[in-house]
């Protein structure tokens, strides 16, 4: 397979596996190419992007903007912030006003889940999900399957843990669809007020004792609790939840195992996780992040070939 099955990409549940290898596949291509020392190919030169931002990110934000010029794309960077947006204008008025300057393709976050998928069916342009609110993350979901694969060789049959706030989580989410279509087992562990009450439904274990989902895993995806989402509180305290559910080397000693951890960031440090886990060898949070500019400048040339046809 030489092309997406999908000409928006709006969530992992969208996608299918040959998608997800055909993604890789082409991050492997550019993960060779930002580490050379001229790190831009002039791929879409004659593609426009627009990143609308409707909530405040900073990884993100960067890595799609970094993603797109390194393959040689006109971006316009849009904050609903200074826009206006604030003033009453719709959505769907904002993006078109946009799109009459000509561009090709929106990367767009939204506190709204569906936001994506609603702006797909009512402009002409091609939409990359950035997140939408505590729905789907399918780009951070896709970087964290592609770490694993560049650690182990491959994610079918690893035991792939994730750990923390799952209620509120776009990434818990979009990684349980990416992980479970590319054949990984998953479990999620938390306070049982941050599980979701279908999430069994998904194919996934449930596991309420951290260390005994540590002895489970291969991988840990370490999430931080979303406070900006909480409208109440969901545990007594953040130093309990530390306690219960926050890894430290203390307890990494204890497996008689090593084990590799991950965080899609922003990090917590002492919360989820404390410094010196974060600072090991065993964590690849910041090979994530460089592989997050691969798998985006995939993801964008993808689906910048399906315009052109």
């Amino acid at each position: 397979m030489s092309e997406l099955s999908v000409n928006h990409l709006l969530g992992i549940k969208y996608l299918k596996k040959t998608d997800i290898e055909l993604i890789f596949n082409t991050a492997d291509h550019f993960k060779e190419v930002i580490n050379r020392p001229i790190k831009k190919v002039p791929s879409l030169r004659d593609i426009t992007i627009a990143n609308l931002f409707f909530e405040n990110s900073t990884r993100t934000r960067l890595s799609f903007e970094l993603a797109e010029k390194r393959l040689s794309a006109d971006v316009v960077n849009f904050s609903a912030a200074s826009s206006s947006v604030k003033k009453g204008e719709t959505l769907v008025d904002t993006v078109n006003n946009i799109l009459s300057m000509k561009v090709d393709m929106v990367v767009m976050r939204h506190p709204n889940p569906g936001a994506g998928i609603f702006l797909s069916k009512n402009v002409n342009a091609s939409i990359v999900n950035a997140g939408d609110g505590a729905h789907e993350h399918p780009t951070q979901a896709l970087l964290d399957a592609y770490s694993i694969r560049e650690r182990f060789g491959e994610v079918a049959g690893k035991n792939v843990v994730i750990v923390g706030d799952i209620l509120h989580s776009r990434v818990a989410l979009s990684n349980i669809f990416a992980l479970k279509l590319l054949g990984a087992n998953v479990k999620v562990c938390g306070p049982k007020t941050l599980l979701p009450k279908y999430i069994e439904s998904l194919g996934v274990q449930v596991e309420t004792n951290l260390v005994e989902a540590l002895k489970w895993c291969d991988v840990a995806n370490m999430l931080r609790i979303q406070n900006e989402r909480l409208d109440i509180s969901y545990f007594p305290t953040t130093r309990e939840y530390t306690q219960q559910f926050g890894v430290t080397n203390k307890i990494l000693d204890q497996l008689n195992k090593e084990i590799v951890i991950m965080h899609p960031g922003p990090i917590n440090r002492g919360v989820e996780i404390t410094s010196d886990v974060a600072d090991s060898d065993q964590a690849i949070i910041l090979d994530q992040v460089q592989n997050g500019v691969a798998v985006r400048m995939a993801v964008i040339y993808l689906l910048a070939a399906k315009i052109k046809q």
